[in-house]
């Protein structure tokens, strides 16, 4: 790969800039989280066996990333996720169809519905915590503690988090 004034293909830059990288870089870790969670004892069978078969995407775990223990409402979670309210509204019903995730009262407001883990979804944010940890090892492991250090500072300061 070259990045020098005078690249050998003129045109390599369109699979090479850093959005692509990073889409690619996000893409491969959440398959290996998925994976990893396929294959956790602890993750009830059916959700197991969802992963497996990759039934469960990328998409899905926007929920295991933004659904608050305490539950959210769906526009909170829709807007977490950068995601329309209908565009979610989907992603729940499947996860409740799977026994993911409930909708129950709103405490605050008798009007509203809060989107809640069940059981078998607080196992799975437990497998998802895990899963994570350790697809960050690998990644670490893969590309040497020092690079993965200045990524991770790198990347958190051009999210802004």
């Amino acid at each position: 790969m070259s990045y020098g004034a005078f690249p050998s293909d003129p045109d390599q830059w369109r699979q090479t800039h850093l959005g692509r990288l990073l889409g690619h870089a996000m893409r491969r870790f959440d398959e290996r989280v998925l994976a990893l969670m396929a294959h956790d004892a602890d993750v009830p069978l059916a959700l197991s066996n969802l992963a497996a078969r990759a039934q469960i995407s990328a998409a899905h775990i926007h929920i295991t990333r933004h659904l608050a223990r305490g539950g959210s409402r769906l526009t909170e979670l829709a807007e977490r996720a950068g995601m329309s309210k209908q565009a979610m509204g989907t992603l729940v019903d499947q996860c409740e169809a799977w026994g993911l995730v409930t909708r129950g009262p709103d405490p605050l407001d008798a009007r509203a519905r809060r989107v809640l883990f069940t059981a078998d979804g607080l196992a799975w944010l437990e497998a998802f915590r895990k899963a994570v940890a350790q697809a960050e090892n690998e990644f670490r492991a893969s590309v040497g503690d020092e690079i993965a250090t200045v990524v991770t500072i790198g990347l958190e300061a051009y999210a802004g988090t």
